[in-house]
C-alpha cells in the first residue's frame, strides 16, 4: 500500500484505544511505525537488481517481526518525541506495536504478495481486495484522523477503522462477483483453468484484471463490477518455457537462477513479452487491465558471462490512449 495510507491506518489504530490525552503523540507514534516496515526497500544492490524484490515485503513484513520492529521503532522514537509528552517507554512501545501491525495485514490485502509467516513460510499471501492506490479508501480515513486530532476525541479514529474494514470487506465480495464471472468465463471457452486470479485495477474497486492459467498459456480479461458486470475480453500468452524460450541459456548461470528469483516474486505468472523475445514479463499487472503491457520485467542476455545478473526493468509511463481506453471502461461507455 502507499505510504500515506500505510501511516494513516497505522495512526488511527493506537488514537483509537489509546487514552484521549495521548490522541496526537499515539497518532505520530502509529503513523511513523506504521510506513516503518517499508524502510525494507533500502536493501538493494547496484550489482542485483533483484535483491531489493528479494527483500521488500519479507521479513520486516512478517507477523511474527511485529514486537522486534515496534521495539526497535519505540527505542529510537521515545527518546526523540514520546518522552517528552510524558509517555513511559512502555505505553511508547504498546502505540508503536499497534501502528506497526497494521502494515503487513494492509500489504497482505493488495495483490503485490507479503509474507506474513516469514521465516516459517516464504508464501507471498496477496487477498487482492484492494489496490496498491486507492483514494476511495484513503481519503476518509485522512479525515477521520485529522477529526481525531483536531477535537482530540478516539470516535473518530475508530471511525477510520471502520471505514476500512468496511471498504476492504467491499473489496472482498467485489472480488467474489469477478471470479464468478471470470470461471463462467473459462467455461464458455472450453477451459479449464490450473488457477485463475483477479485484482482491482489501479485506484478503483469497480474495474477488475483477471488472468486465468491453462496447460499451455494465461488468458488475461478485465472485468467490470457495477450493479452489473460487463466482461472486457482481452488476450493471451504462451507461459514461460525456458527450454523453447531461452534454449541458449545455461541452467547453471546467475541468470537462471535469476529466473526462478522472479518467479517467486511473481507467483509464477511469467511469460515473454511479446514485444521483447530476451524479456520475461510478470503477467499479472498492466495499465489497461485487458491488455499484456507488463509493468515490470526482467532482461537476459545470450552475451554476458556466467555471474552476470539479469537487468530488472520497469515500464509504468503510461500514454494518452492507455489512459483513455482506461477511463473508458471505467465509466462504461
Amino acid at each position: 500500500m502507499d505510504p500515506l495510507t500505510q501511516g494513516l491506518i497505522g495512526a488511527s489504530f493506537p488514537q483509537s484505544v489509546g487514552k484521549k490525552q495521548h490522541i496526537i503523540v499515539a497518532g505520530v507514534l502509529g503513523m511513523l511505525s506504521g510506513m516503518a516496515p517499508d524502510l525494507d526497500v533500502l536493501i538493494r544492490s547496484s550489482q542485483d537488481p533483484l535483491l531489493y524484490l528479494q527483500y521488500h515485503r519479507q521479513f520486516t513484513h512478517s507477523l511474527l517481526f511485529i514486537p522486534i520492529g515496534s521495539m526497535l521503532c519505540a527505542v529510537v522514537l521515545y527518546p526523540l518525541f514520546a518522552k517528552r509528552f510524558g509517555l513511559s517507554f512502555g505505553q511508547s512501545w504498546l502505540y508503536c506495536a499497534l501502528g506497526f501491525s497494521t502494515h503487513a495485514l494492509l500489504d497482505a490485502c493488495t495483490s503485490y504478495g507479503t509474507q506474513l509467516f516469514w521465516p516459517l513460510s516464504q508464501q507471498r499471501i496477496a487477498w487482492s481486495n484492494v489496490s496498491v492506490v486507492d483514494p476511495m479508501f484513503t481519503l476518509p480515513v485522512l479525515i477521520l484522523v485529522a477529526l481525531a486530532v483536531w477535537r482530540r476525541s478516539p470516535v473518530f479514529a475508530r471511525a477510520a477503522c471502520v471505514w476500512a474494514l468496511v471498504y476492504l470487506s467491499l473489496g472482498g465480495i467485489q472480488k467474489q462477483r469477478v471470479e464468478q464471472v471470470a470461471w463462467q468465463l473459462a467455461t464458455e471457452r472450453q477451459h479449464s483453468p490450473i488457477r485463475l486470479a483477479a485484482k482491482p485495477s489501479f485506484a478503483n474497486l469497480l474495474l477488475w484484471k483477471v488472468v486465468y492459467e491453462t496447460d499451455d498459456e494465461f488468458y488475461i480479461d478485465a472485468i467490470r463490477a457495477g450493479v452489473s458486470t460487463k466482461v472486457y475480453q482481452g488476450e493471451s500468452v504462451k507461459k514461460l518455457d525456458i527450454a523453447r524460450d531461452f534454449s541458449w541459456l545455461d541452467l547453471s548461470s546467475q541468470q537462471a537462477i535469476d529466473i526462478g528469483r522472479f518467479a517467486h516474486f511473481s507467483n509464477g505468472y511469467l511469460a515473454v513479452d511479446p514485444n521483447n523475445s530476451m524479456r520475461i514479463m510478470d503477467v499479472r499487472y498492466s495499465i489497461v487491465p485487458n491488455q499484456i503491457n507488463p509493468l515490470w520485467s526482467i532482461q537476459l542476455s545470450p552475451n554476458v558471462n556466467k555471474e552476470e545478473h539479469v537487468q530488472y526493468v520497469v515500464e509504468r509511463e503510461s500514454t494518452d490512449d492507455s489512459r483513455r481506453l482506461f477511463y473508458k471502461m471505467i465509466l462504461n461507455n
